[in-house]
């Protein structure tokens, strides 16, 4: 089969095809060839003629249903793919069609799973309801953050540092991405010492705080620790998913352990941030939804981070709403947020969300306790509809966080 042979606009999919949507630019060829390319390197066929092609192998190419403006529309029979298996999955979906001479740019906007394939994975194990049951928050968006210094800390000084957050005001602390078992703070000491001020801070403010402790690794290992976590009374672990890979995830996810899955998409933006090659954000944020992760980085829209609003919102549309049945999973904003951005925040993710400060807590011109307060703040505030400079006037640490952040 030649690559135009891939193409047939105006084909109906059927119920159970999983649907691409690519955004390609070719390079030499029409844009007629080059998504019929994409269908065939992607399925069954490849650059020439074969000698050893069958007719029923044939039945089973993907085709390019729609093309319009270098967007994409392709579908692939769901016999093309083994049920729960994602890594052969995008193996053939977003594999070696991206190396392809004949195109400029390819992306992979977003992949539609037919409910027989999505029902092969687990998804969430908690999800937003489970989370909140959990924490006993029941309506306002939770409150986080990271450890910062991000690397360096002792273990004491980490637990401290934990400590502090907690008792300030925040729900979640989390280790940062890069964090793991360096000989300065190795992991069973660091979860053992937080796990302690954790129940601390419990004890004192008579909230719920739960510590989200990075456990990515070698699979094995990665497994080993969040057992660890579990016998210390731990409610989550945190992953770096792209770093681990799918197929890690997929296995910490099938032992089933009573733990809250954050998810950490650490590298993510070599995939997603540029708009015209690459896997979009909704791409990761489907998988990862079926996959079985409970929380997952999303951007802010506000903050240092690149994504714009349009983007952020399809993420958290992928995450909660309806999937086949699926628990929902719960978006997290994070990447240069502070108090003053806690209005905006709310007004864009709605109450269903985590908001992640780190330089926005530790950075107070008096410290975690005073940082975590001042976010706290910011978000009653909100709540209750009250603007934050006059919700300020009556408390210091807000104040002082809005004079330094403007």
């Amino acid at each position: 089969m030649r690559y135009i042979d891939f193409v047939n606009i105006g084909y109906s999919p059927k119920e159970d095809e999983v649907i691409c949507v690519f955004r390609i630019e070719p390079l030499g060829i029409t844009i007629k060839e080059a998504a019929g390319g994409v269908a065939a390197e992607s399925s069954i066929g490849t650059w020439t003629e074969l000698s050893t092609m069958k007719s029923y192998v044939e039945e089973l190419h993907a085709t390019v249903f729609y093309l319009e403006k270098g967007l994409a529309k392709i579908a692939y029979p769901i016999e093309l793919f083994e049920s729960g298996n994602m890594p052969n999955i995008l193996s053939s979906l977003a594999g070696n069609v991206f190396g392809l001479k004949a195109l400029k740019n390819l992306r992979l906007e977003d992949i539609h799973f037919p409910q027989r394939l999505a029902k092969t994975f687990k998804g969430p194990k908690y999800g937003i309801s489970g989370i909140r049951e959990i924490l006993n928050v029941r309506e306002r968006p939770l409150l986080g953050t990271i450890i910062k210094p991000k690397l360096g800390l002792g273990t004491r000084d980490h637990a401290e540092v934990a400590y502090e957050a907690w008792a300030g005001g925040c729900d979640i602390v989390k280790d940062d991405e890069n964090l793991s078992s360096q000989t300065f703070n190795p992991f069973e000491d660091r979860a053992v010492k937080t796990l302690d001020m954790r129940d601390r801070a419990e004890d004192e403010t008579g909230e719920k705080k739960v510590y989200m402790i990075n456990v990515t690794a070698e699979t094995e290992e990665m497994l080993r620790r969040a057992a660890f976590v579990e016998e210390q009374g731990g409610e989550y672990v945190m992953v770096d998913i792209l770093t681990c890979g799918w197929s890690a995830i997929q296995t910490l996810r099938k032992h089933d352990l009573s733990l809250v899955i954050h998810a950490h998409r650490a590298g993510h933006a070599a995939f997603t941030r540029n708009p015209r090659h690459g896997i979009s954000m909704r791409v990761i944020s489907r998988v990862a939804r079926l996959l079985g992760l409970d929380q997952l980085h999303v951007g802010a829209v506000v903050g240092k981070m690149a994504e714009k609003k349009i983007e952020v919102l399809d993420n958290c549309e992928i995450l909660r709403g309806e999937m086949y049945g699926l628990r929902p999973t719960l978006p997290v904003a994070s990447g240069g947020l502070h108090p003053g951005l806690v209005p905006s925040l709310v007004s864009i993710f709605g109450n269903d969300f985590v908001i992640q400060a780190g330089g926005g807590i530790h950075g107070h011109p008096k410290g975690t306790v005073s940082g975590a307060k001042a976010m706290r703040q910011a978000l009653d505030a909100t709540m209750e509809d009250i603007p934050l400079k006059e919700y300020a006037k009556s408390h210091a640490e807000l104040n002082a966080a809005l004079r330094l952040w403007k």
